[in-house]
């Protein structure tokens, strides 16, 4: 199996994922994932695509984060391994991966300051006289 790249972007966080066929490591940023992330529940979010395919020590997957918070990045990191999957065999993986909400970028953001007002929503408290 040839190299695939894909990318997942999730708030300010963009992962970049190249998959091959291995026993299944898992590196981001040269180091491991349980040493990058150190919650179950962010090892759990990057998993997740590869346990609802069955394909958990299937690929070695090598990966380069960048920016955001660490739960920004692990679904950043989800989205990208749910789009490799994808590249690879689409025809068995994609039913699943789409059913479970997985190749759905979330459009969430930040919304920004605006001028005048301490922060987005927030006004200065208003005095009659």
């Amino acid at each position: 199996m040839e190299l695939i790249n894909a990318l997942g972007r999730r708030k300010s966080a963009v992962a970049r994922v190249y998959v091959n066929s291995g026993k299944g490591n898992i590196t981001i940023n040269e180091r491991p994932l349980e040493v990058y992330f150190k919650e179950e529940t962010l090892h759990y979010i990057v998993r997740q695509a590869l346990e609802l395919t069955n394909t958990l020590g299937m690929f070695d997957i090598r990966v380069n984060l960048d920016g955001g918070g660490q739960k920004g990045q692990a679904e950043a990191l989800r989205l990208a391994i749910a789009r490799a999957l994808c590249k690879i065999d689409a025809e068995q993986y994609r039913p699943v991966l789409k059913s479970n909400g997985l190749l759905t970028r979330d459009p969430r953001e930040v919304e920004r300051k605006k001028p005048g007002q301490p922060g987005a929503r927030k006004r200065f408290q208003f005095s009659k006289r």
